[in-house]
C-alpha cells in the first residue's frame, strides 16, 4: 500500500508542478518514472507514450493510468489517475472564480506570456527526448517525416495521422514479422 501512496503523491507533484498540459508533463514524468524512481525504462516510456497518444483523452492521464497499472495494479492506475487530475481540477476551479478579475492585471498578463514561453521549450525537450528513445530502426524516421509533413501540410484531422501510423505499423510489421518466420523454417 505505500508504492501506491508513493504513485498517488508522485503524481500529484507531477500534476502540480507542470503547465501546458500533457506533453508539457512528459520530461517531468520521464525523469520522475524512468531517472529517479526507475519503475519504467526508456523503452517503456516511449511505449507506453505512444500508447497514451493513440487513445482518447489527455496524454498525461493516459500515461498516469497507464504507468499506473503497471506499477500498482489497478489500484496504482487509479491513484496515479486522481493525483495527475487533482491539482488541475483544483486549480481550475479557482482560476475560473478569479480570472475575471485577474485578467487585465499588467503581471497576470506578463506571467502567462513567459509561461507560455517556458512551455515551447519543455515541448522541445520532450520532442528530441523521445526522438531519442522512439527512433529504433531505419523506417521510423520514415514515418515521423510523413507524418509531420501530413500535420504541417494538409487540413488532415491529427486523429487520423495517428490511425494511418498504427495501420502503417500493423501492416509494415507484421510483413516483417512474417518475413522472419520464413526465415526461421
Amino acid at each position: 500500500m505505500k508504492k501506491i501512496w508513493i504513485l498517488f503523491l508522485t503524481f500529484l507533484k507531477i500534476g502540480s508542478f507542470t503547465f501546458g498540459g500533457g506533453f508539457a508533463m512528459i520530461p517531468l514524468i520521464e525523469r520522475e518514472l524512468v531517472d529517479k524512481k526507475k519503475w519504467i525504462s526508456p523503452d517503456e516510456m516511449v511505449d507506453i507514450l505512444s500508447i497514451s497518444q493513440a487513445f482518447p483523452g489527455a496524454v498525461a492521464v493516459n500515461l498516469a493510468i497507464l504507468t499506473g497499472r503497471k506499477t500498482g495494479g489497478y489500484t496504482g492506475a487509479l491513484f496515479a489517475l486522481l493525483g495527475v487530475t487533482l491539482p488541475s481540477f483544483l486549480i481550475i476551479l479557482l482560476v475560473a472564480r478569479l480570472f475575471i478579475h485577474i485578467s487585465n492585471i499588467g503581471a497576470v498578463i506578463a506571467a502567462l506570456k513567459a509561461i507560455s514561453a517556458a512551455i515551447v521549450a519543455l515541448l522541445i525537450f520532450a520532442v528530441v527526448r523521445i526522438w531519442k528513445a522512439g527512433i529504433r530502426d531505419k523506417i521510423s524516421p520514415i514515418i515521423t517525416a510523413a507524418a509531420l509533413i501530413l500535420l504541417l501540410g494538409t487540413r488532415i484531422h491529427p486523429v487520423y495521422i495517428v490511425i494511418m501510423g498504427i495501420l502503417f505499423g500493423l501492416i509494415y510489421y507484421g510483413f516483417r514479422i512474417i518475413k522472419i518466420r520464413k526465415k526461421q523454417k
